[in-house]
């Protein structure tokens, strides 16, 4: 795909090529923003972030942690649910209980969460031994900063209001067509890199084809690109190949695999 599409690649001062995974093209339209996400939702997980040096998140390192060992007893069916103990929302893991409570935030000497967590005595740990359940040394490690560092319980990125970022200045104006752009080269830009030259429209119809079909583009398809000389060109390109069949048979096979 274009070089400033789904995935960047840049020449670092040494020539050896840095990978720059965030990319967005200039080309970028409304209809391949969907095709970004439908892309992204598509693609299996790359697996769980290290959380050794950053700040714990609890939505990427928490919260996975809770659903695994902790939801069966104290989640959201009622049926299963012991102590009357619910970890799955905030108020319930925050909330007053008679014995303390579960997680008080920034003291993990308080908050009863840890201290079942890390007990000696097997008959009070958590998760129980008969849930065949139990937390690594790296977990229970990734608890005890996420409460040290104020337990902050933040929602799903999907759940938060949508906030407009300020668009960032860039020195190479001339690179920039829409302010997508001024985003993707103001993060090449403070990490000392250019963007590669742009390929030529036969490269890009190539690439563009692979991408979304798996396949070679038909030559009276390619003939018309290459014959479009209209700045909307690739973006019809793109919708033309959106409306193929064989868009919808490329990606269904990940989901087949999947299943």
């Amino acid at each position: 795909m274009h070089n400033r599409t789904l995935r960047q690649k840049v020449t670092d001062n040494s020539g050896a090529l840095a990978s720059v995974g965030f990319g967005v093209s200039r080309y970028l339209q409304p209809g391949l923003i969907t095709l970004a996400a439908l892309i992204c939702a598509g693609s299996p997980s790359a697996g769980a972030q290290e959380t050794s040096s950053a700040t714990v998140d609890f939505q990427r390192d928490v919260r996975p942690i809770l659903a695994d060992n902790c939801f069966q007893c104290h989640g959201p069916d009622p049926g299963t649910r012991k102590a009357d103990l619910r970890l799955d929302t905030e108020e319930g893991a925050f909330a007053a209980r008679p014995k303390g409570s579960v997680i008080v935030p920034g003291v993990i000497q308080a908050s009863l969460l840890y201290q079942r967590i890390t007990h000696e005595n097997q008959r009070r740990k958590m998760p129980p031994v008969v849930s065949n359940k139990t937390l690594s040394d790296v977990q229970i490690d990734v608890m005890r900063r996420w409460i040290e560092e104020g337990a902050s319980w933040d929602q799903h990125w999907s759940f938060k209001p949508i906030d407009r970022p300020e668009v960032p200045a860039v020195a190479n104006e001339a690179w920039v067509r829409n302010s997508l752009d001024r985003f993707v080269l103001a993060r090449l830009e403070s990490a000392g890199l250019t963007p590669n030259p742009e390929a030529d429209k036969r490269t890009l119809a190539r690439r563009l084809a692979l991408d979304l079909t798996g396949l070679p583009l038909a030559w009276e398809t390619l003939e018309r690109f290459l014959n479009d000389q209209s700045e909307e060109a690739y973006e019809k390109l793109i919708d033309r190949l959106l409306e193929s069949e064989h868009w919808g048979e490329h990606r269904a096979r990940y989901w087949l695999d999947a299943a």
